[in-house]
């Protein structure tokens, strides 16, 4: 390797250093021990750095009580160093990731006497905001510098922006990307030093125009606020989220870009209400119910002001090569808990209709916020309008590329993964469609079975995603057809249930013919907390599946039971260990896939039909498929196997 080059590759990475043991700084600390990482946390002061290491102790050993842990804390614990002085703390190190206050002239003396203690370490900055070009512009070596922006906490938060400067290498940025990536965090390229980078530039006018629209007296907060959250389906309000994060976050950011403020955010900064740190901001916390807005508010709302302008924000990242759709609607799912990207919502909503909005705001109030991007007027000229066009920031041909799930289909087994880690999987409408669209495209020919699972560590599915379900109309007969599509699918069907499994994903996990289940999930009906029953087929399918009293006490109390109580009372088939669970549920798939293929179709449908009809009706559909199956091919491939002592391979025919 040559020193100073910036070509140190992630296998080559052995010791990390983390500068700051703040809520940032121990909270990377952690992640990376954890990933298996020897790390060295330093601070400028001893009772800081054994603060941050406390901190790192308390969220193992919650971890651990959770069941979340693969080795117990201590073991963890013995991977971190702690330091104060700088120099010892970094020699040695391959990779540096600051986690110092967002001050520039701090990070870039940081930088500085870092070029003198190390000689070919990746220098890696947390700034959440700040400029990774001129923090670079201290060292000697800005090939070497990236930008590693963790979400708080990082314990919790998988997105991780991984940010060019000018002069940062490709060799750079990727093992950076690739760091990340072993860490079991999600990263995403920001390709140009932008203020704001990914996620920051596109969320700040979800908050930005409806302080303005506010300002200009259209609306009140709270109208608002349950707009984006009941019609739309964010995670809060932005007024909420504007609380949350701190009111004069948002102001400094605004006022570094050099935007103009809204009004009402002037008004709160100048009275010194931030929030929730301050007890008041938007909503009051000390003598009020904080943001008590709700349902039925705001439907009024312009609320595609809000997202055009969000779009907008998005299209001028792609057009200026700053990052790609896939990376920013990625950040904003994982980054601000969006329910789907802004990219697939444009092209859902038809970005004709956004460029519409944004020139008719943009004409009526000559605001340079309003005026489009390039890149979306070429969208709309070239007739890429989204979805209904078969284009727009992506492509829609046969192929069809899902937002919510995964895909992948080999040797007879089709594995689909509930892909929405960072709201626990929840079954969205966008989910539900996807899973039909999936299920309805499978070729028969090809698929002997299928498996659902959970992405992530902590979750199958812990439930139907309510905010998604915004816009279903009272009354309707059913919210989606997916837990009958599951259901009455022609090929068995498996759920791997690994955590969560709650209300309309445990709906889902019994529509499948088979679950196995770790020890250590749990599942349960909470629907009656919300004032609502099982809308997913849960009540007719746990009566049918329990006797009378477990059925009623699972979906009149919404308590939560454990695998080893599911298995025991028949709603499952195994709850295995972890160490076991991929084997179980392979010695199960390896039968289904190699079974055959018409017998296990009949043998399906019988079963569904004849449970809910009278014995003596089930008998007659038993008896009808038994002689049409005795025609098969398979059938007489069967016999031949059994008679020549071989495994027989079924063809389906």
């Amino acid at each position: 390797m040559v020193a100073g080059s910036g070509t140190m590759t992630v296998e080559e990475i052995e010791r990390v250093t983390v500068l700051g043991a703040g809520n940032m700084g121990h909270g990377i600390t952690e992640v990376i021990a954890l990933a298996g990482y020897d790390v060295t946390m330093r601070d400028i002061k001893r009772e800081l750095v054994d603060d941050g290491y406390g901190s790192i102790e308390w969220s193992l050993e919650k971890l651990a009580e959770k069941g979340h842990l693969e080795e117990p804390p201590e073991a963890v614990l013995s991977r971190i160093d702690l330091e104060v002085d700088l120099e010892a703390a970094v020699v040695g190190a391959d990779l540096i990731i600051e986690a110092a206050p967002e001050r520039m002239a701090l990070k870039r003396d940081i930088f500085a006497e870092l070029d003198e203690y190390t000689d070919d370490a990746i220098l890696a900055t947390n700034t959440s905001s700040l400029s990774i070009t001129e923090i670079a512009s201290a060292t000697a070596h800005p090939e070497r510098v990236c930008g590693t922006h963790f979400f708080n906490p990082p314990v919790k938060m998988d997105l991780v922006e991984v940010i060019y400067g000018a002069g940062t290498s490709d060799e750079t940025a990727e093992t950076c990307h690739a760091f990340v990536e072993s860490l079991g965090k999600t990263p995403i390229y920001v390709r140009k030093d932008v203020n704001g980078f990914v996620v920051n530039s596109v969320l700040g006018p979800f908050g930005d125009e409806a302080g303005w629209m506010v300002s200009e007296g259209l609306y009140e907060i709270r109208e608002v606020d349950a707009a984006m959250v009941f019609q739309r389906g964010y995670p809060m309000g932005p007024f909420e989220l504007g609380d949350l994060t701190g009111i004069d976050v948002g102001y400094h950011v605004r006022k570094e870009a050099g935007k103009e403020v809204p009004p009402i955010v002037e008004e709160k900064i100048e009275a010194e209400e931030l929030g929730r740190k301050t007890g008041k901001g938007y909503y009051d916390y000390e003598s009020g119910e904080g943001a008590d807005y709700e349902r039925g508010q705001g439907e009024s709302v312009d609320t595609l002001r809000i997202e055009a302008r969000m779009i907008n924000e998005a299209a001028k990242l792609i057009g200026n090569d700053v990052a790609t759709p896939e990376a920013i609607d990625t950040g904003l799912r994982l980054g601000a808990g969006f329910p789907e990207g802004p990219c697939r919502r444009a092209d859902d909503l038809g970005l004709d209709r956004v460029l519409e909005k944004l020139e008719s705001l943009h004409e009526e109030s000559g605001a340079q916020r309003y005026e489009p991007a390039d890149h979306l007027r070429e969208l709309v000229e070239s007739g890429r309008t989204g979805k209904a066009a078969g284009a727009g920031f992506y492509e829609y041909g046969d192929e069809r590329e899902y937002a919510t799930i995964e895909t992948t289909l080999e040797e007879g087994l089709l594995e689909i993964t509930l892909d929405r880690p960072e709201r626990l999987n929840a079954l969205s409408q966008e989910m539900a469609g996807e899973i039909v669209h999936a299920l309805d495209d499978a070729d028969l020919d090809e698929v002997r079975a299928v498996t659902f699972e959970g992405a992530g560590d902590r979750a199958f599915c812990a439930g139907a995603d309510i905010t998604g379900f915004a816009g279903i109309e009272p009354h309707e007969k059913e919210v989606t057809p997916v837990h009958k599509h599951v259901a009455e699918f022609p090929r068995p069907t498996l759920a791997k249930i690994d955590g969560y499994c709650l209300g309309g994903g445990f709906e889902l996990a019994l529509a499948c013919d088979l679950r196995i289940a770790t020890e250590g999930s749990n599942f349960g009906f909470p629907e009656i907390d919300l004032g609502l029953i099982p809308g997913g087929g849960g009540t007719q399918r746990a009566i049918r599946m329990l006797p009378d009293a477990r059925a009623k006490e699972l979906i009149f109390r919404g308590d939560h039971i454990g695998a080893e109580r599911a298995a025991e009372w028949g709603l499952i088939n195994r709850a295995v260990s972890e160490s076991d669970f991929e084997e179980i549920v392979e010695e199960f798939v390896s039968d289904l896939t190699s079974g055959p293929p018409i017998a296990l179709r009949k043998a399906k449908r019988v079963m569904n039909r004849g449970r809910d009809a009278d014995f003596e009706t089930g008998l007659e559909m038993e008896s009808q498929a038994f002689g049409l199956l005795l025609g098969t091919e398979d059938v007489a491939e069967g016999t031949a196997a059994f008679s020549e002592d071989r495994e027989p391979e079924f063809r389906g025919e």
